[in-house]
């Protein structure tokens, strides 16, 4: 975007910067330069704004040219809109570095280069938000190449500079001046004077009557106060109109209006300005509760120079120039709160198993310091108790235990059955299903006999037998014969002649009444020897109706848990080929290993001995009442 405004394009800076030609009329100059206010043109020019926006999303890390700038523009400004890690930068037409080039990263501060002065900013990294920032008064003698160093997504610059309208430039020092036409008589009417004019001289524009050859300029009569104490700040000149030979003063209207409209300006207390510590915002504390540090950035700076739009130019120098003894410190501690802690508020639970491996578990919380329950992570998680560990149990067994045998039989004459109950228990707590045990299952019911019965007419029922077990579950049972009739005579016929009837029951469970508790046992052992008198053991157990353990049984009907075996002397070896190979295998055979043929190799003699004494334990390890 572009507008037009009316300025010069700041006087101060070089030959361009002056008022190029100053024209003055009869009277010679004294240190003021005159100017005709009947006629010529104004040094003022018009100027056009040029305005422009740099921005994108995403870039290839590098540099991405931004605008070229032409000859002549002056009041430059690029403005990075917020802080980021991408860098503004500066070549010359030639593609010479002035700030940034290379990938070279400059220091802030001021670039004299291509006819100006140049001022590169980068604000501080604590407390700005702003991004960096070159400025430059102009007039520019070539064209300026401005680039981004793409670091950082999203980034925005702005750009803006005066161009004249007029692009008319005063003659270089050392060209004639132009001269006014002449009058009738030969004699010059006017002369133009060139004259050089220093940055801080105010120019003065005499203006001459024609007609009683007096002329007016501008002088200088004073100064406003200047806009800083130290670093070079400004002051505006105070202008006063005079006759310039008597230098009375005059009203305004005598001299040339557009030098009173002018705000020139002087440089003044050039003194740097004392060094001062610059001291940057606190950082986070390290810790969310508890005692933490935090930081902050202490840099010596001193300012150099204030500009008349309130900015401060300033370097950073030595930290002795601040006076190291007062210099702020850069960490402090810190506690946002006091932090909360753990609480243990159970005892372990009991193990999940009643044998093997399993878990237990306990409650642990989270209290703040005035004991209220508070969200885990406001205390430390690495410093949290343990809420959940194994437990083991010791190893599980899993043994067929069996009740004693029903004392009656079921038939009252004849064959019937005696009953025990049979559970396979891992170790003596757990009730597990019947085919998680090891071996053959021991059976339930045997066979008995009451002696002979008497025979019966047609479908002949005897009463039900007594139940199979005193207590817990058992089975009853009864006789069915098919009996012949025949006058009184009853004789027992085939049953096939009885078919077309429908023949009853003959057995059905029963349960007196809970066993209670009573005594369990497993199979006896193997012997601990095979001759002159080893033992052997069993487990006894007493065991409620649920399957668990129990210490109400009779003592006085605890049944045996070990004896004596295979009391007979040893026998020297019959078979000589038939022997021990090692001196251990009295443990095979009570590990029941004799039923592998590599065994009874290497432990002949052992194994046959216990073959002898137990011919049935190679094939059944049976659990009995």
């Amino acid at each position: 975007m572009a507008g037009l405004w009316q300025q010069p394009c700041y006087l101060g800076q070089g030959r361009v910067l002056a008022l190029l030609h100053l024209i003055c009329l009869l009277s010679p100059a004294t240190g003021a330069l005159p100017w005709d206010n009947t006629g010529g043109s104004s040094p003022l020019e018009q100027f056009e704004v040029v305005k422009g926006n740099f921005s994108r999303t995403f870039l290839h890390v590098g540099y991405h040219k931004i605008a070229e700038i032409p000859a002549g523009a002056c009041n430059i400004s690029i403005q990075e809109t917020k802080k980021s890690q991408n860098y503004l930068a500066l070549l010359s037409q030639r593609g010479v570095s002035i700030i940034n080039g290379n990938w070279l990263i400059n220091r802030p501060g001021i670039y004299v280069a291509l006819g100006t002065y140049l001022t590169y900013r980068r604000p501080n990294e604590i407390r700005s938000r702003n991004g960096e920032s070159i400025t430059a008064p102009g007039p520019l003698t070539e064209d300026l190449h401005v680039y981004l160093i793409y670091q950082q997504p999203f980034p925005t610059v702005q750009y803006e500079y005066s161009m004249p309208l007029n692009r008319y430039l005063a003659p270089e020092p050392g060209t004639p001046s132009a001269v006014l036409p002449l009058d009738d008589d030969g004699k010059t009417k006017q002369s133009i004077i060139k004259e050089a004019w220093h940055p801080n001289q105010v120019p003065s524009y005499p203006t001459v009557n024609s007609e009683s050859h007096v002329t007016y300029t501008w002088m200088k009569n004073g100064h406003t106060e200047c806009s800083t104490t130290c670093g070079t700040g400004k002051h505006q000149v105070v202008l006063e109109c005079v006759e310039k030979d008597s230098q009375t003063a005059v009203p305004a209207d005598f001299c040339h209006p557009a030098i009173e409209t002018t705000k020139w300006e002087e440089d003044c207390n050039i003194q740097p300005c004392p060094a001062y510590w610059d001291v940057g915002e606190w950082s986070e504390c390290s810790r969310r509760c508890g005692p933490g540090t935090q930081h902050r950035q202490v840099i010596c700076r001193q300012v150099t120079d204030v500009h008349a739009s309130g900015t401060e130019t300033s370097v950073t120098v030595k930290s002795e120039m601040c006076g190291s003894s007062d210099m702020p410190v850069t960490q402090s501690t810190c506690q946002l709160k006091i932090c909360s802690q753990w609480d243990i508020r159970s005892e372990w639970s009991p193990c999940s198993v009643p044998c093997g491996v399993g878990q237990r578990t306990r409650e642990v919380v989270c209290v703040s310091n005035q004991g209220d329950v508070d969200d885990d992570q406001e205390c430390n998680i690495n410093l949290k108790p343990d809420t959940i560990e194994n437990c083991d149990m010791g190893l599980c067994a899993r043994s067929w235990f069996t009740s004693i045998w029903s004392q009656r039989c079921s038939a009252e004459c004849g064959r019937g059955s005696r009953t025990r109950s049979v559970v396979c228990l891992m170790d003596h707590v757990t009730n597990l299903p019947l085919d998680s045990c090891e071996g053959e299952r021991p059976p339930e019911v045997t066979s008995c006999d009451s002696g002979p019965c008497q025979n019966r007419l047609e479908w002949y029922t005897g009463p039900w037998s007594q139940c199979s077990a005193e207590c817990g579950n058992g089975t009853q049972t009864r006789s069915v014969a098919c009996i012949l009739n025949s006058d009184g005579q009853m004789e027992v016929v085939d049953q096939l002649k009885c078919s077309s009837l429908s023949k009853p029951i003959t057995s059905q469970p029963c349960r007196l009444k809970p066993c209670g508790v009573q005594w369990y046992v497993t199979e006896w052992s193997a012997c601990s020897r095979t001759c002159n008198a080893g033992f052997r053991v069993r487990e006894v157990r007493c065991l409620a109706d649920n399957i668990f353990p129990s210490e109400r049984c009779d003592p006085s009907f605890i049944l045996e848990s070990r004896e004596e075996c295979n009391k007979q002397p040893c026998v020297a070896e019959i078979d000589p080929l038939c022997s021990d190979k090692y001196h251990n295998c009295m443990v095979v055979v009570q590990a029941r290993l004799c039923v592998y043929s590599y065994y009874r190799s290497v432990c002949c003699a052992s194994c046959s001995r216990a073959q002898e004494t137990h011919p049935n334990s190679f094939q059944n390890n049976h659990i009995r009442r």
